[in-house]
């Protein structure tokens, strides 16, 4: 008989599954994948219900794990028309340009349509259910039962699978305005374009709150680029109209840096000598770590280790340097410095080495991150994780300019909020009051934009599943108040459920980045997809099968 696969959620990461499954050669499975929206693909990230056209993505072509073709091919071979209406200029297109998030949606639901088509022409049974949203999971004796509702009458149905990927992606808000003026998140971006002109806070200052910035500003002016020159233009009426982007450091986020594709190796900070470190045991694990870090990182920039203090840092006074020297100047004169910078780089084709290096070492460090314990995983998270993230978070070119052009314009400033804060969402006026060491200021319109936040199992979308104890918290000994995500191995399966090995697969995003700190992106898609597809494919081409593929009426 021929085993059933169902995927629920059909963005990058069940994208690049099914990509490392069909590559397999597999032809005796049923696969049926489930999407909520209307077009298979893209996922919210790069959804143009959810973006503006004018939000640009932070990854470009030569980033991107390869599909059918690779995004800068894809966009060569479309037409004129389609490209002016992606906002893509054809002229200036290589495979660093960054593009509109809705473009690179589109070319996500073209690989998606094309790998779908590959794998009918080679035999293989694949049912693709747009429209069609998974409201329960649950474990059954023959297999995992989805509850889900189908167009166009929405009536509820159920199926049963003998293996299910649960690939959710980032979950917002079903309503982002949780008081008058104030919003849980910027998403859809669509809401934000009927805000008033009047002052509005965004508490973050990296890509999500940039975002909303250029979303808000679009609504009510334009960006103009005059003698190779970015300015912005207020539209009339306008004077009340102002950002204030405020995080406790109160720091943009830099500018793209050049770094050659593939990456060399490391030397001392390896996936072996991190993993050696491990096999030694938690004690001393993250100090010991961070040694390895900062002999690499002494080797690779030695005049930057000198600046920062490296030689004698310990891994907090390192995390205090690396933000300091841009914490002791204007953010929009440090921008606007490192964007020049930037800029000549790419130019010349030149890396900083040391940027380089800590971006290299972002993905070895993490496997550490499981064997932490709570007091460890603190440290992790507030010295170590803020200098990755800083790094590989660099925003294009362009999303500085635009910052850049809405401070000359007098329309943004950016505000370091510190540790003595507070944020008053439920004064009656409606947006917030924000209280800075003891002053306070009120803006009309208030945006939580800080990025998708890591969620606890409470939260989990699939209720049957929680019921049974299947899925469930990871929660240290030494600490049960602190959740760190969902409990999942290195195959993304739930630790000790009470259900067969490899039935169920969870790769939704916000319940597994405790365990993944750096689970973001589109590489992120592709290493945690490609893991499941992989073992899917062996599973089907060796074990016998358990049920058949069945739909019911609720």
């Amino acid at each position: 008989m021929t085993k059933s696969v169902a995927f629920v959620g059909a963005g990058p990461t069940t994208l690049y599954a099914l990509h490392a499954l069909l590559s397999e050669n597999i032809v005796s499975a049923q696969v049926t994948v489930f999407e909520a929206r209307e077009t298979a693909g893209c996922g919210s990230p790069y959804s143009p219900d959810w973006n503006d056209p004018a939000m640009l993505s932070n990854i470009a072509s030569i980033e991107i794990p390869p599909l059918q073709k690779t995004l800068a091919d894809w966009l060569s071979t479309r037409t004129p028309a389609e490209l002016a209406e992606l906002d893509v200029d054809g002229a200036s297109l290589d495979d660093r340009t960054f593009v509109p998030r809705v473009a690179l949606g589109r070319y996500f639901e073209s690989q998606f349509a094309r790998l779908v088509q590959q794998a009918r022409a080679k035999g293989v049974d694949i049912d693709v259910r747009t429209g069609c949203r998974v409201i329960d999971a649950a474990n059954r004796m023959e297999g995992i039962e989805l509850t889900f509702t189908s167009p166009p009458s929405q009536k509820v149905a159920k199926a049963v699978f003998d293996h299910v990927v649960l690939a959710t992606g980032h979950q917002w808000p079903s309503r982002p305005d949780a008081q008058p003026g104030y919003f849980l998140s910027p998403w859809p971006a669509s809401v934000l374009a009927d805000l008033p002109a009047t002052r509005i806070g965004i508490r973050g200052s990296s890509l999500t709150a940039i975002d909303a910035a250029v979303a808000l500003s679009t609504s009510h002016g334009d960006f103009v680029r005059r003698d190779d020159r970015l300015i912005y233009q207020p539209a009339p009426n306008t004077e009340d109209f102002h950002i204030a982007m405020m995080s406790r450091k109160g720091l943009l986020p830099e500018a793209d840096f050049y770094f050659p594709l593939p990456h060399g190796p490391l030397i001392y900070c390896t996936p072996e000598a991190v993993a050696a470190a491990v096999a030694r045991g938690p004690d001393g694990l993250l100090d010991a770590v961070f040694d390895l870090f900062r002999t690499e990182l002494i080797h690779l920039g030695p005049d930057y280790a000198a600046e920062t203090g490296l030689h004698d840092a310990t891994l907090e006074t390192f995390a205090e340097a690396y933000f300091a020297r841009r914490a002791a100047v204007d953010p929009f004169v440090w921008a606007a410095a490192n964007l020049k910078e930037a800029q000549a780089n790419h130019a010349a084709q030149v890396t900083v080495a040391w940027r380089d290096g800590i971006l290299r070492m972002h993905e070895i460090v993490a496997v550490i991150v499981p064997h932490l314990d709570s007091a460890e995983f603190e440290r992790f998270s507030r010295a170590f994780k803020p200098i990755f993230v800083d790094i590989y978070a660099g925003v294009p070119h362009e999303s500085i300019e635009r910052m850049l052009a809405l401070h000359a314009a007098g329309r943004l400033n950016v505000i370091a909020l510190g540790d003595d804060h507070d944020v008053d969402t439920r004064c009656p006026e409606g947006g917030a009051r924000v209280t800075i060491n003891g002053e306070t200021r009120h803006y009309p319109i208030f945006i939580e934009a800080t990025g998708q936040a890591a969620l606890s199992g409470i939260q989990f979308p699939f209720l049957s599943l929680l019921e049974q104890g299947i899925v469930r918290d990871q929660v240290a000994n030494d600490a049960p108040d602190v959740v760190r995500g969902i409990a999942v191995d290195d195959l993304f399966r739930p630790v000790d459920a009470p259900l067969p090995m490899d039935r169920l697969f969870c790769l939704s995003l916000p319940f597994i980045m405790g365990r993944h700190p750096f689970a973001q992106g589109i590489t992120s898609s592709d290493e945690m997809g490609g893991i499941v597809g992989r073992r899917l494919a062996l599973i089907l081409n060796t074990a016998k099968p358990a049920v058949d593929h069945a739909d019911t009426a609720a």
